[in-house]
């Protein structure tokens, strides 16, 4: 039976959305189907959505690879961005698998659209070292949820996605982590770029800006609030006295239907 989907992306770290009803029962399989950019719709993920009586939606995280994840900030977003279109409405909260996440409409433009999404309170950790093959790697461990390791640089040297798969894959990482390269231009501005659990390099994350502003926020590189440059586009994380803020664009590109 032909599988009905809606594609979105913020900042171009790009979903599929897919109403439970609709989903095979080997939803890894499904994925990597979908998400494959040669055979399939492409896509760094689906988020899987379900009726949730005491919330507006519940949503499951598969990577491209097949793999659950905790929660994706953009994927979210996405998610806030379809309801809002077919529902209405400008507060929207959505139950993750890291807890409640409330996105309040802040600026529509047709199917663009931008929100203020609550990310809670992070969890920074102290400075950790790992070896790798050919040297050591000094970055911080932040928590959004999801885990993340910050790596401060200077600039972005040709083929640090090598460096970045072998630090997602570390064995220091029971779990594997997402991996951010920093570099803070500025009080105001930090500019990253992402190495995803799952997904690989990614043009832009939610929760990856928001641990990269942390840890920048945290070692007094930065203030709040701090624009995030990611290859996609940029985003601004608040961090205020329980929460951190993360206010993002989302964008539906289309919908259609998946043959498997």
């Amino acid at each position: 039976m032909p599988i009905p989907f809606v594609k979105a992306h913020a900042c171009g770290n790009d979903f599929i959305l897919v109403d439970s009803r609709h989903v095979p029962g080997n939803v890894s399989a499904f994925t990597v189907a979908i998400c494959d950019r040669r055979h399939g719709v492409g896509a760094d993920g689906v988020e899987v959505m379900y009726a949730d009586p005491q919330i507006d939606a519940r949503i499951r995280l598969i990577n491209a690879d097949g793999s659950d994840a905790e929660l994706s900030g953009n994927g979210t977003r996405c998610v806030a961005a379809l309801l809002v279109a077919e529902r209405g409405g400008s507060v929207v909260a959505i139950r993750t698998g890291a807890g409640i996440k409330v996105c309040t409409l802040t600026a529509r433009s047709e199917q663009s659209f931008e929100f203020d999404m609550a990310m809670g309170q992070p969890d920074v950790g102290e400075p950790m070292t790992i070896k790798l093959a050919s040297r050591e790697v000094t970055g911080i461990p932040v928590s959004m949820g999801n885990p993340q390791y910050v790596v401060f640089v200077d600039s972005f040297q040709p083929g640090w996605q090598a460096e970045a798969a072998e630090i997602e894959a570390h064995h220091d990482f029971k779990y594997g982590t997402n991996v951010e390269l920093v570099h803070a231009k500025s009080k105001e501005d930090i500019e990253i770029r992402i190495f995803e659990r799952g997904a690989g390099e990614t043009q832009s994350s939610g929760t990856g800006s928001c641990a990269s502003a942390v840890a920048a926020i945290a070692t007094g590189r930065a203030l709040s609030p701090v624009r995030v440059h990611a290859p996609g586009g940029s985003q601004v994380v608040r961090w205020e006295k329980n929460e951190i803020v993360l206010r993002g664009p989302a964008h539906i590109v289309c919908r259609g239907e998946f043959l498997l």
